[in-house]
């Protein structure tokens, strides 16, 4: 998927608009933050909210494209949670609009919930 976004960025996008692209691939950890054992993963999301969100940030200054794809459903450990890219002209202008996608899709897009091996089903 990553391999053929860029491809695919690379064709589309004119060359003096695209001097970087930048690419997360968030997966599940076997360990939760507070050190527990992760069973399994639940995530959902809001396909409308990621959507306008990618519109919008794709109107910033230097910005040539952006994709975005996430994993819906009981996932296990090693399994892709979500897949990021966001192109453009140069590092001043991705930087800051992929960590401002990374972190509204985390807070306000997708919702995860870790199973441990206390409250596995």
């Amino acid at each position: 998927m990553i391999e053929q976004w860029i491809k695919e960025i690379k064709e589309q996008c004119a060359p003096e608009e695209l001097g970087m692209i930048l690419v997360h691939n968030g997966i599940v950890r076997a360990t939760s933050k507070n050190g527990g054992k992760v069973v399994t993963m639940r995530t959902v999301y809001d396909r409308s909210k990621l959507n306008k969100t990618i519109v919008a940030l794709k109107k910033k200054e230097g910005i040539a494209d952006i994709r975005a794809w996430i994993n819906e459903g009981v996932l296990q450990i090693g399994d892709d949670i979500m897949k990021v890219c966001v192109a453009g002209r140069f590092r001043k202008d991705v930087l800051p609009v992929f960590q401002e996608l990374l972190s509204i899709i985390k807070t306000d897009i997708i919702t995860e919930e870790e199973l441990q091996s206390s409250n596995a089903l």
